[in-house]
């Protein structure tokens, strides 16, 4: 009878997206769209971290703006160093959100030890000493969108527009840069490509971003026909870009009652149950056709949210690391977005590190990325690789 039911379930099965929040906190109000992009909603004192125990802690909601140009209320957490001094630098630290859950956002992972977290940000406490804010964004929004890159960007920029609007945080005219791996590098570096049309008033002295999953047309190649251990990543992605583009990316409508299942499973999930679930699966396990991948509708928005597709280029300074090796990102696709960003002029430093995989690259690149950083906020030349 359950098997019979679940073969029942018609072509045309909706999306399934995320428990909204139970905290009212993230809730958008009913005049979000009278704001501007980057207007400040709400503000929220936050208790002390344990891995930031000198910070101060605030949580700031800010209108933003979703793929389809609709507003939505999105949210960073900021770190305010002892002994700030106005307009001191600011960093916007993009942390990787592999999750599809509202309790897997960075404000409130950082409350639970969350090692996925703590492991690719030896800088910020460096940056905290030196006397810099931080901003942790949610970069995923309010639907826990997954993969959906713009997105991510446009949050991005909407955040540090928050943070220098916001007059306790006396940061309005502080020198301003991101950074940000792996997830966090996608929507960093999105970050930077929009700006020049995003956020033209946003002056911003660099941003630096690390193993980058810069086409997500090759990754769902790599991670999502064959069995991959990170098979996990790809099929959360492909739920994040339907809950973003329901009407374009219906993979809900191809599942097999193993991909009901499978949805159902991690639609609230963070990165390690997400892992655990898909280990060594394929799209071929979970679907009654593989038809979508040929579907030109879902892939013009896979292009649509592939860095190395987008013809716009940072106007800032960029710094960009990867480890050669890494088994699970394409490489190619940030080599090819390197070379399309240094013919533009973009002004790239690049840098290779020996790590054989993704996660060891982010830790390994770190020190060179603390020290570029410095230098923009110093106003120093960027320097040039191409």
């Amino acid at each position: 009878m359950a098997l019979a039911l679940l073969l029942a379930t018609p072509a045309t099965a909706e999306p399934l997206y995320p428990r909204p929040d139970p905290d009212p906190f993230y809730a958008a109000p009913a005049d979000l769209a009278a704001h501007r992009p980057g207007d400040v909603l709400d503000v929220r004192g936050m208790p002390p971290l344990p891995l930031f125990p000198t910070a101060t802690v605030r949580l700031v909601k800010f209108r933003s703006t979703d793929s389809h140009g609709a507003p939505i209320a999105a949210t960073t957490t900021v770190l305010t160093p002892a002994g700030h001094r106005p307009d001191g630098p600011l960093l916007s630290y993009q942390h990787f959100i592999n999750a599809l859950g509202t309790g897997c956002a960075v404000s409130h992972t950082l409350y639970n030890s969350d090692l996925n977290l703590t492991a690719t940000t030896p800088i910020l406490n460096v940056v905290l000493q030196q006397g810099w804010s931080v901003a942790l964004p949610d970069h995923l929004g309010p639907q826990f969108a997954l993969g959906a890159g713009r997105l991510g960007g446009q949050i991005v920029l909407d955040g540090i527009r928050a943070v220098k609007r916001l007059p306790e945080l006396a940061m309005r005219h502080s020198p301003a840069v991101m950074a940000g791996y792996s997830g966090g590098g996608l929507a960093t570096g999105w970050a930077a490509a929009l700006q020049p049309s995003y956020a033209p008033e946003l002056r911003l002295a660099g941003a630096a971003i690390g193993g980058v999953p810069a086409n997500l047309v090759t990754m769902a190649q790599a991670l999502g026909l064959d069995p991959h251990p990170a098979f996990g990543l790809a099929m959360a992605t492909a739920m994040g870009l339907e809950r973003e583009y329901p009407d374009r990316v219906p993979i809900s409508s191809y599942l097999n009652p193993r991909g009901f299942a499978a949805r159902d499973a991690i639609a609230n999930s963070c990165t390690n149950s997400i892992l655990a679930m898909g280990a060594n699966g394929s799209a071929r396990d979970y679907l009654t056709s593989t038809s979508i991948f040929e579907s030109p509708e879902a892939r013009s928005v896979v292009e649509e949210n592939s860095l190395e597709l987008y013809a716009g280029v940072p106007e800032i300074p960029m710094f960009e690391w990867h480890s050669p090796s890494d088994p699970l990102i394409p490489v190619d696709a940030i080599n090819n977005t390197d070379r399309h960003w240094c013919e533009a002029g973009v002004r790239l430093q690049t840098m290779q590190v020996s790590a054989p995989e993704h996660l060891s690259a982010a830790v390994e690149g770190s020190p060179a990325v603390l020290g570029w950083l410095n230098a923009r906020v110093r106003g120093e030349p960027a320097p040039v690789t191409c």
